[in-house]
């Protein structure tokens, strides 16, 4: 359970926060053991999620004033269901504040976001050896979908098969 002793909340980003996020992203690449592969830079992450066509929606965790983790999600659609979804691509935490239900209550604002938008689903991926994160979300009820699996086309893929 979050502290009741210190103000936790959660909001929905703001442009000013570009550089909180960028952080919390290289929080996270370190974490999954990643952080090489990060390249963004705060002006990408203010034009993305901020400019005139933003692609996701990020979510800041506050402790007492502090921003202590995020969540990054965009929707998408299922064509069986005739409905929009929400993939999360992103849930972090910092690693002080983990196990003190803060990842929880992010991941439930989110939820209840997919319920107030009518969404059918709400997936994301998460690295197969990361048995903590698993365990977590599993034990919200979250099924792994072990029948699929992730395909991607990175940017060099991108521009070769581009016309």
């Amino acid at each position: 359970m979050p502290r009741l002793d210190v103000p936790f909340t959660i909001r929905p980003a703001q442009p000013s926060d570009s550089a909180t996020i960028l952080e919390l992203i290289k929080g996270l690449a370190e974490y999954e053991r990643l952080a090489n592969a990060v390249t963004a830079t705060e002006a990408q992450v203010h034009e993305t999620l901020f400019g005139a066509r933003a692609y996701a929606e990020p979510l800041i965790a506050e402790l007492d004033g502090k921003p202590i983790g995020f969540a990054l999600f965009f929707h998408n659609y299922s064509t069986f269901l005739a409905k929009p979804g929400i993939y999360l691509e992103d849930l972090f935490v910092w690693p002080e504040h983990r196990g003190q239900g803060y990842g929880k209550a992010l991941l439930l604002e989110v939820v209840n976001l997919a319920k107030q938008r009518g969404c059918g689903r709400v997936e994301w991926s998460v690295l197969d050896w990361n048995e903590p994160s698993i365990a977590f979300y599993k034990s919200l009820g979250a099924q792994p979908m072990d029948d699929w699996t992730v395909m991607r086309l990175g940017e060099s893929e991108i521009a070769q098969l581009g016309t």
